[in-house]
C-alpha cells in the first residue's frame, strides 16, 4: 500500500510539473483584452496567433518590419485603425499591447468575413498577404473552387497554418484553467 501511495504521489507531480512545463511554454497574457476584442474568433486562436507571431513579446519586431504582440504592418495597422474609426491613432500606437491586440483582432475578424470563415485563407493571407492569397484562388493550380487552397504554395504559410492549429489545440486545453 505504502509503494502505491509513493507512485501515485510521483504520478501526481509528474502531472502538474508537465501541466506547469505547458502554462510556462504557452503564456496566457492579455485575455481579457483578447476575448473583449474576439468578435467571431475563438481566443485559443487568437492566442495561437499571438504565440506563433511574437511569443508574447510586445516589443517584437520582424525583419521586415511587422510589430507588435501581433506582428502587425505598419500600413495595415493605420489601415485597421481607420475602418476601427480610432481617428487619435498614431504609428507607435501599435506597441501598445492593448492596441496591438485590438487591431490584429479587428484585422483577423475582417479577413474572416472575407474569406466566408475560411481560417486557412485567414491564416494565410494573415501571414502571406491578402493579395497572394487572392491571387493563389484564382490559380487553378492551387483552387479548383476558387475558395478553398488545395495547395498553399509557400512552406512558410504552410507550416504557419499547422504551428498555429497545433498551439490552438494546446490553448483550448489551457484556457479553461485560466477561467476559473
Amino acid at each position: 500500500m505504502k509503494k502505491f501511495l509513493v507512485l501515485l504521489l510521483v504520478a501526481v507531480l509528474c502531472v502538474v510539473a508537465a501541466f506547469m512545463a505547458v502554462r510556462t511554454r504557452f503564456p496566457i497574457r492579455h485575455l481579457d483584452v483578447i476575448e473583449a476584442n474576439a468578435g467571431s474568433l475563438d481566443a485559443s486562436f487568437i492566442l495561437a496567433v499571438i504565440m506563433a507571431e511574437s511569443s508574447f513579446n510586445p516589443n517584437a519586431q520582424s525583419r521586415v518590419g511587422a510589430q507588435g504582440l501581433m506582428q502587425l504592418m505598419p500600413p495595415t495597422a493605420a489601415d485597421m485603425a481607420a475602418r476601427m474609426g480610432m481617428t487619435d491613432f498614431a504609428p507607435e500606437d501599435v506597441w501598445d499591447p492593448e492596441v496591438n491586440i485590438a487591431l490584429g483582432t479587428f484585422y483577423l475578424n475582417w479577413l474572416y468575413n472575407r474569406y466566408d470563415g475560411n481560417l486557412d485563407l485567414v491564416l494565410a493571407a494573415y501571414n502571406a498577404g491578402l493579395g497572394r492569397v487572392d491571387s493563389w484562388l484564382r490559380d487553378p493550380a492551387l483552387s479548383a473552387d476558387g475558395q478553398t487552397l488545395d495547395v498553399i504554395p509557400f512552406p512558410e504559410t504552410y507550416n504557419y497554418l499547422n504551428r498555429i492549429r497545433q498551439f490552438q489545440r494546446i490553448y483550448r486545453v489551457l484556457l479553461p484553467f485560466y477561467r476559473r
